[in-house]
């Protein structure tokens, strides 16, 4: 049984032109031999110059975002531990405690934390019986990789603070 082909001549040597051009093309002896391999190299460079940035972005969010979060659970934790004490002594211990904790396993700068704490209503002995305490933690981040050179390390810090209120008990200081 003959097999019948569809194709006419002509159109079999237009088909046999493209793909000589389409071969042709890739093998491109036109182009300059200097141009061969430039385009990875290219890639590299540019890709290098576009995520040495971005890798620093995210390690100088992350180093703000975990201090941030340090400041705020020790604002938290010593207003509790302030605000559940049965007495004064008992508060201060308990609150250097809670500090040195939140430091340790935040990584804070123990040198940069300052901790202030007051009490509403406004002239009351603080802490007292009733009062709302409010404590403030407030740190600096240092950027990574600040080179300690014309006092940059010192220029690239970040400030950060956060408040806690918290309710003392009535029977604060009964005890």
């Amino acid at each position: 049984m003959r097999r019948l082909n569809r194709w006419t001549d002509a159109e079999r040597r237009v088909l046999d032109a493209r793909s000589g051009d389409r071969s042709r093309r890739e093998d491109d002896s036109d182009a300059d031999p200097n141009d061969r391999g430039s385009a990875a190299l290219e890639f590299i460079v540019v890709g290098l110059l576009l995520l040495v940035p971005i890798i620093y972005l995210v390690v100088a969010l992350g180093a703000v975002q975990g201090q941030t979060l340090g400041a705020e659970s020790g604002a938290r934790h010593i207003a509790r531990a302030i605000s559940t004490a049965p007495d004064a002594a008992t508060a201060r211990e308990r609150a250097d405690a809670v500090l040195r904790s939140i430091v340790d396993e935040y990584g804070i700068d123990p040198d940069s934390v300052q901790v202030s704490m007051t009490c509403h209503p406004t002239g009351a002995v603080c802490p007292d019986a009733g009062a709302t305490v409010v404590v403030t933690v407030s740190t600096t981040v240092a950027l990574p990789l600040a080179p300690p050179v014309f006092g940059l390390d010192r220029l690239a810090r970040i400030p950060i603070e956060a408040s806690a209120a918290q309710k003392v008990s009535r029977f604060w200081g009964a005890g």
